[in-house]
């Protein structure tokens, strides 16, 4: 049975809020497990709509498109190490081992890498996780805690430069080299912006 959006209702009534709301969420709801069975690629608005019950053009209405769904569906825990934990030396190698752990394990942060860098629902979205998981970060063991975000955004372009090339556009040279390979030669740069003295 499809979930119904339309109310007699007055459009600004709570009863019309309370049920767009119930709509949003059971899309939301059906997003995130379609997008876990099927991948994104395979997942379609048609599959999600029937799952949470709905005419396909609800989803639409509220998301606008796949890539606007799964921005907002979407929820990654980027599991950061506690850096401030570490000896100072090794938060570069740390991080950068990490990170290349997550994108070869999590499929879904390639998607959303893939997503944002098309769709702005997206690009907001990888924004408030780095935003929201790499400034503590930088906060820890950066020298000068104004620099913080800075440094935060610099390791960042690295980080996503890396998973960029070698796991959405697949250059050939980088796809070669060994996770240990790239660790080697990332974490320095890492480390540098981190925790070197400002230029």
């Amino acid at each position: 049975m499809k979930v119904s959006d339309s109310s007699s209702t007055a459009p600004g009534s709570g009863s019309t809020r309370r049920r767009s709301e119930t709509t949003r969420n059971a899309i939301l709801v059906a997003a995130r497990e379609r997008f876990a069975a099927d991948g994104y690629e395979r997942a379609t608005i048609r599959a999600i709509a029937r799952d949470a019950g709905i005419d396909p053009s609800m989803v639409m209405r509220y998301y606008g498109n796949k890539e606007g769904l799964f921005a907002a569906a979407v929820s990654i825990d980027l599991r950061m190490p506690d850096m401030a934990a570490l000896p100072r030396e090794e938060v570069g190698w740390r991080l950068v081992a990490h990170f290349l752990g997550m994108w070869e394990e999590n499929e879904v942060l390639t998607a959303l890498l893939r997503v944002g860098a098309t769709n702005g629902a997206g690009a907001e979205r990888m924004q408030e996780i780095f935003r929201d998981q790499m400034m503590p970060v930088a906060h820890a063991v950066c020298p000068d805690p104004q620099q913080a975000p800075a440094r935060a955004a610099l390791t960042a372009a690295q980080l996503l430069g890396l998973a960029l090339t070698r796991y959405v556009l697949r250059f050939p040279p980088t796809v070669a080299l060994s996770r240990e390979e790239l660790t080697a030669w990332l974490a320095p740069t890492v480390q540098r912006y981190l925790t070197a003295p400002s230029p």
